[in-house]
């Protein structure tokens, strides 16, 4: 297979059409008509990417977040004066690693939605963008709660299953019937959530103000943090290479890197 294949197969499962025109989706660094030998999938297409990449011996790194949206200034080895985004592109350029990002039309897809609603062995009744058409794709989902949910349980249920340590905002004996999801950044999505009658919005990254505004109106949020938000997403990048032809042996998906930490005051005095 070649990666304008493989490109293009990915599009016809994630369509570009369905990316934010400030997205940049599919082959950012690399040649179309060169052979895929094996697959690396990860959430970020940055330099420690491309080195695990070619440590695993695969020549195309397929991810969820692009290398960059706008383009770098400057392309080079790691200097304090060349972006981080610069330095990929350098490396990977210098490796002959293929990179492919499928950003915001993946995130719109119906395996995305399903995929992370199951994270929380729940159910997504529609996306959160379209929520009175089940069946069209649409970014986040809308999940009708069956039992006896309350915040507390649902917040310590994402942090089980989503491996993380939320920040939560709301009261935490409140009874949910209905939540909204959105993966990475809530941006406007909260009032959505609202005007779909969620009682609580999960989602990586809300901001102060916003969360503030949201909670104020009776709809409470759950932070996970951008990336832990969206790792499960490299699950389905990977499904779908070995779906349109890639051999699960040559399919290789890395482990998502620490990048950030909750702490205590637990613990000694620094007065």
């Amino acid at each position: 297979m070649l990666v304008k294949e493989l490109e293009q197969a990915l599009f016809d499962l994630f369509p570009q059409q369905d990316a934010e025109g400030w997205d940049c989706v599919g082959l950012s660094v690399g040649d179309r008509e060169a052979t895929v030998d094996k697959v690396f999938v990860t959430l970020d297409a940055d330099e420690a990417a491309i080195a695990s990449a070619q440590e695993h011996g695969c020549n195309v790194l397929l991810t969820h977040h692009p290398l960059f949206i706008s383009g770098p200034h400057a392309f080079g080895p790691a200097n304090p004066a060349t972006p981080s985004a610069g330095t990929a592109v350098y490396e990977a350029a210098r490796a002959g690693v293929h990179v492919l990002s499928f950003h915001t039309n993946l995130d719109r897809s119906i395996a995305a939605r399903s995929t992370l609603a199951g994270v929380l062995r729940l159910s997504a009744a529609s996306s959160l963008e379209y929520p009175d058409d089940p069946l069209r794709s649409g970014l986040g989902s809308i999940i009708e709660l069956e039992g006896a949910w309350t915040l507390d349980a649902l917040a310590t249920c994402c942090a089980q299953r989503f491996q993380t340590t939320p920040r939560v905002w709301g009261v935490a004996e409140r009874r949910l019937t209905r939540v909204a999801l959105l993966n990475g950044s809530l941006g406007d999505y909260g009032e959505r959530a609202v005007l779909c009658g969620a009682q609580a919005v999960i989602t990586g990254e809300a901001g102060y103000h916003r969360a503030l505004d949201l909670v104020g109106r009776g709809c409470a949020v759950i932070e996970l943090g951008h990336d832990r938000s969206e790792a499960p997403l490299c699950s389905v990048l990977a499904d779908a290479a070995q779906q349109i032809g890639i051999n699960a042996r040559d399919v290789i998906v890395g482990t998502q890197p620490v990048h950030w930490q909750t702490y205590t005051t637990k613990g000694p005095s620094w007065e």
